[in-house]
């Protein structure tokens, strides 16, 4: 006895809002600021988007934003390091390259999610969307050893700086216009449940704080410590790979079907708002993009056919309710005493 619930699930989500921010991630300290300022968790139930193509549109309006802010950022710092040598603030004008080129291929995988299933691809190509996460992770490493590259060499072979109040202002315009982006880029993220969005915000949020440490770079000359740039290229550079492994393990975590805990907790607490279910056999959700996917099987007592297959529909109502950013959820129902 199975019944599948679709797209369209014609139910109110009034009478949820409240379970939906009952469920903190909060974390104690400066530990816990941190993490969440540089490893955010990647869904936000309290503000969800249940409807699928209203998320993607809200993902790729997200992308389309940033990207042109990121690429007006770029183009400034990339005259103020032509005319100042600055290769701390090169360290932070390619960062920023890359976390602008990064939103075409999020932008074409969010454009591929909102494609039919078909027989070749039966579940859809939301997955396309972690892909492009690994892109992302890719640039980035790569966009941080081209920086060290380019800070050893400046120490090895050192180079005056000129229109170092220049490269302060450029170092504090970039980390204005990225964290503009990053909490554009995580809020929507979250909101519609894109690790590869929030990825992508992370990686903005770094450009950020580089651009800050170009500041710290250029004030260290002025003051008369000329290897300050270089240092802090370096610096730049480990730090951005550092911060990279938090990023690392939420995109291979989707790649590996891996779900947070509280979302199972909350469709088991949803289950038990149906009259009829005996025991919660299993459950089983599943991140397909931005959307999720899953199934569970319950146990009810032996009764006709209709009357236990109604049992599942309604268990598969309170679970798009209680989670939402759901797409497909499969509830079967079998009798208490059966195998």
């Amino acid at each position: 006895m199975t019944a599948h619930h679709g797209h369209d699930h014609g139910v109110s989500h009034d009478h949820h809002h409240h379970d939906r921010h009952g469920h903190s991630h909060g974390h104690g300290g400066v530990r816990g600021f941190l993490r969440e300022l540089f490893v955010p968790h990647t869904h936000d139930a309290a503000d969800s988007v249940d409807d699928a193509l209203e998320a993607s549109a809200q993902g790729i309006r997200a992308l389309k934003v940033s990207l042109f802010l990121l690429l007006g950022t770029t183009l400034l710092q990339l005259a103020v390091v032509l005319i100042s040598g600055s290769v701390a603030l090169l360290a932070d004008t390619v960062h920023n390259f890359s976390d602008a080129l990064t939103a075409i291929p999020l932008w074409i995988a969010f454009r591929l999610a909102r494609r039919a299933p078909s027989r070749r691809y039966p579940n859809g190509l939301g997955r396309a969307e972690d892909l492009a996460g690994l892109f992302i992770i890719v640039v980035v490493a790569v966009s941080a050893i081209v920086a060290a590259w380019q800070s050893i060499d400046r120490l090895l072979n050192p180079h005056p700086l000129q229109n170092l109040w220049w490269v302060v202002a450029a170092g504090v315009i970039g980390f204005a216009g990225n964290e503009i982006v990053a909490v554009y880029r995580i809020r929507v993220g979250r909101r519609i449940g894109s690790a590869a969005l929030v990825a992508d915000g992370v990686h903005a949020r770094t450009d950020g704080f580089t651009s800050l440490a170009v500041v710290l770079g250029a004030l260290g000359v002025i003051v008369g410590l000329p290897l300050a740039d270089p240092i802090v290229g370096l610096l730049i550079s480990a730090a951005i790979l550092v911060l990279l492994i938090g990023t690392v393990r939420s995109i291979s975590r989707r790649l590996m079907d891996g779900i947070e805990p509280e979302l199972v907790d909350r469709a088991h607490h949803a289950l038990e708002h149906v009259d009829g279910i005996r025991s919660i056999e299993s459950v089983r959700l599943r991140w397909s993009g931005h959307r999720l996917r899953g199934d569970a099987v319950i146990r009810v007592d032996d009764q006709p056919l209709a009357a236990a297959d109604a049992i599942a529909r309604e268990a598969e109502r309170q679970i798009v309710e209680h989670l939402g950013m759901v797409d497909d959820v499969r509830v079967s129902a079998r009798p208490l005493d059966g195998a």
